[in-house]
C-alpha cells in the first residue's frame, strides 16, 4: 500500500475542472468579478441587496454597533440618570448642544443606532435564508460522484489487490457508514460526506445572533426599572405611585407590572469586627412576606446581595441599606405632631447618615399660629466621643448610635406646588430656632433624650427603637432568557463552525487491464488540513487489511507517492475546492 500523499502541484489546463466533486463544501456565496450593476432602478436595488446580504458587510454593520455602543457606556443617558445628563449639561455648555444634535445623550433611541440595528436585522436574514434553503438541498441529495482523476485531489492513495471490485466496494461503503460518512455507491467508486455539523454551526451561529437582537429590542421596548426605600415594617405593592424613581421602554404600560407585593419584616446586616477587614459587611438580607396578584397566598423570603427574590417575571434586588431612627415631635402643650422613623441616606462605608425631619401639619407655636417645623439631622450609628472632634460613625453597626440634630420653624413651602426632596429642606422661609448665646439650636442626643425647643416651642426626642431600612430595586427585562439562550447558541454555532472539518472521500475500485483490480482513494476538504491526509490515511489502512495487496510491476509502494507528488496536474486543496 502506499503512502498518503499531499499535493501541492498547481493546476494547469481547462480539463482539471473537478465539478460536483469540489463544489458546494460551503454555503457560502461564491466570489464574483466585479462588474457594473444594470442601469436602472432594479439593477440597483439588486446591486445593493447583493452587497447588503454580504457576509462581509453583516460583519462591517456587527462591528459598526459595537462601535456606536461605546458612547452609550461613555457618556450619561437620559433613560438612565437625567439628574447626570443635567450635570454634564452645566459643565460642558458647548458641548452639550453638539451631544443633543447627534442624539448622544439617547443612543439607544437615536435614528442612527436604530438605522445600523435594522441593517443588520436585515443583512443577517438576507445572509441566512439563501444559505439555509441552499444547505437544506445538500443535505437532501447524495454525495458528489468521484472526479475522473483522483490523483489530482490534495490526498490520495492506490494499491492493487486480488479481490474483486464489487467486493471491495461494498467494503469501503460499510466502513465509511460506520465512520458516521453519509456514503453510496456512484458508478465504479463509493462517495461519502461528513461535517455537515460545520454548516450547521454555521448557520446556528447567524440565527443565534438574530434571536439576541431581536431580544435586545424587546428588551430595551418592553423594560422596566424602579427603586423603592422601605423601611422595616412597612410594605410595598406594585403600582407606578409606590415608587421613588421609575423608568421603562417606550412600549412599556402600567398594565405590564407584576402584580405582587411586599413587607419587609426585618433587616439584617452583619460586619467584620476585627483585622484589615474590620467594617466589611459579611451579611446583607432582608426577610420579606410577599403575595402574587390580589388574593395570592402569603410567602416567605429572604432577599440576599446578587439572589433576588423572582416573582413572574419581575424580579427584586437588595441595593442599598441605610438607619431609620424613630423621632417623636412634640408642641409646646405636649401634644405629639410627629411620630415616625425617618430615613437618612448613608455619607460613606461606616454609614455616616443625613437627612431631615419634617413636620408639615398639626403643629402650633406658643402663640397659637400654624407653623412648619424641620430639623437637619445627622446620625452616626458608632459616635467616636466627643474626644474624636468629629460626628463621624467609626463602625457600620449601630454601637454607641448618636442623633444631632438643628431645629428651624416657618415655612416649608410643602404647598408650593415643587417636587421636594424628602432628604433636603427648604430654608428660604424657615427661621432657626437661637439657643441662650443667639445661636442655631442644636443638640447631640443618644436614644432616649429629649431636647427641648426653646420659650416652650415643643420638644424632640430620639426613641430607643432605631429602625433600619432597605433599598430594593424592582427589575422587569423581558428577553433576557432569550438573550442568553441565543448566546448560548451563538458560542456553540462557533465552534462547531471553526472546529469541524467537512470533508469528502471517493474509493474507485475497477479491474486493471491485467485482470487485477485497482483501488484508489481521495480525500477533499474545504481548505488544506492536516486532518484529511490523517483521515484518509486511516481509512485506506482499514481497507488495505479487507482488500490487502497484491505483487505486481504496478503495486503501489512509496515511490507511488513520489510518481504523485511530481504529477502536473496535481492541485492543492484550496485549488480543488474552487473549481
Amino acid at each position: 500500500m502506499s503512502d498518503t500523499t499531499t499535493d501541492t502541484t498547481p493546476r494547469t489546463g481547462d480539463d482539471q475542472d473537478l465539478g460536483a466533486a469540489g463544489a458546494q463544501l460551503s454555503t457560502a456565496p461564491g466570489e464574483e468579478p466585479p462588474h457594473l450593476p444594470a442601469l436602472g432602478v432594479i439593477g440597483w436595488a439588486r446591486w445593493f441587496w447583493r452587497q447588503l446580504t454580504s457576509m462581509r458587510v453583516a460583519l462591517l454593520l456587527l462591528l459598526l454597533l459595537s462601535l456606536a455602543a461605546i458612547p452609550g457606556s461613555l457618556i450619561p443617558q437620559t433613560g438612565i440618570d437625567e439628574t447626570e445628563v443635567a450635570a454634564f449639561r452645566e459643565r460642558h455648555e458647548t458641548l452639550a448642544p453638539v451631544y443633543d444634535t447627534l442624539g448622544l445623550f439617547n443612543v439607544y433611541s437615536s435614528v442612527w443606532f436604530s438605522a445600523i440595528y435594522i441593517l443588520l436585522f436585515v443583512s443577517l436574514i438576507g445572509c441566512i435564508i439563501p444559505r439555509t434553503w441552499q444547505f437544506v438541498g445538500q443535505l437532501r441529495g447524495r454525495p458528489p460522484g468521484a472526479p475522473r482523476r483522483l490523483t489530482r485531489l490534495p490526498a490520495h492513495t492506490a494499491w492493487r489487490t486480488g479481490a474483486e471490485p464489487e467486493e471491495v466496494r461494498e467494503a469501503a461503503l460499510a466502513l465509511l457508514r460506520k465512520r458516521r460518512f453519509r456514503a453510496h455507491l456512484a458508478g465504479d467508486a463509493v462517495a461519502a460526506e461528513k461535517g455537515y455539523l460545520r454548516e450547521v454551526g454555521n448557520l446556528l451561529f447567524h440565527v443565534a445572533l438574530i434571536v439576541m437582537l431581536i431580544a435586545f429590542g424587546w428588551g430595551q421596548l418592553f423594560k422596566s426599572e424602579g427603586n423603592k426605600l422601605i423601611v422595616e415594617g412597612n410594605g410595598f405593592s406594585n403600582t407606578l405611585t409606590q415608587y421613588d424613581d421609575f423608568k421603562s421602554g417606550n412600549l412599556f404600560t402600567n398594565d405590564d407590572l407584576v402584580p405582587f407585593s411586599f413587607d419587609v419584616k426585618e433587616f439584617t446586616g452583619t460586619y467584620e469586627r476585627t483585622g484589615p477587614n474590620k467594617g466589611t459587611p459579611r451579611t446583607y438580607q432582608s426577610e420579606v412576606t410577599y403575595t402574587e396578584g390580589a388574593g395570592g397566598a402569603e410567602k416567605t423570603a429572604v432577599i440576599k446581595v446578587n439572589k433576588p427574590l423572582e416573582i413572574g417575571d419581575a424580579k427584586v434586588y437588595l441595593v442599598s441599606h441605610g438607619y431609620a431612627p424613630v423621632v417623636t415631635v412634640r408642641d409646646g402643650k405636649g401634644n405629639i405632631v410627629f411620630q415616625d422613623a425617618v430615613p437618612l441616606l448613608p455619607l460613606d462605608a461606616n454609614v455616616t447618615s443625613s437627612g431631615v425631619v419634617k413636620v408639615l401639619d398639626g403643629y402650633r407655636n406658643p402663640e397659637g399660629d400654624k407653623e412648619q417645623l424641620g430639623f437637619n439631622a445627622f446620625f452616626v450609628p458608632t459616635f467616636g466621643g466627643s474626644a474624636s472632634g468629629t460626628m463621624l460613625s467609626q463602625f457600620p453597626a449601630p454601637d454607641y448610635p448618636v442623633l444631632a440634630l438643628s431645629a428651624y420653624h416657618g415655612d416649608l413651602k410643602a404647598d408650593s406646588g415643587i417636587p421636594q426632596s424628602v432628604y433636603q429642606m427648604d430654608k428660604t422661609k424657615m427661621k432657626e430656632f437661637k439657643d441662650a448665646e443667639g445661636e442655631l439650636f442644636k443638640k447631640l442626643l443618644t436614644p432616649g433624650e429629649t431636647m427641648t425647643l426653646p420659650d416652650g416651642a415643643g420638644s424632640v426626642t430620639f426613641e430607643k427603637d432605631i429602625k433600619e431600612w432597605a433599598g430594593f430595586q424592582v427589575v422587569q427585562e423581558p428577553g433576557g432568557g432569550w438573550a442568553l439562550g441565543g448566546a448560548v447558541a451563538a458560542i456553540g454555532g462557533l465552534a462547531a463552525s471553526l472546529f469541524i472539518q467537512r470533508r469528502r472521500v471517493w474509493v474507485r475500485a475497477v479491474r486493471g487491464a491485467d485482470g487485477v483490480t485497482v483501488v484508489e482513494m481521495a480525500g477533499l476538504g474545504r481548505s488544506e488540513s492536516a486532518k484529511v491526509p490523517e483521515e484518509l490515511g486511516e481509512l485506506a489502512g482499514i481497507l488495505y487489511d479487507r482488500a490487502p495487496g497484491t505483487p505486481g510491476p504496478d503495486h503501489a509502494s512509496p515511490k507511488t507517492s513520489e510518481t504523485a507528488d511530481t504529477d502536473p496536474e496535481a492541485v492543492p486543496a484550496e485549488g480543488a475546492e474552487q473549481q
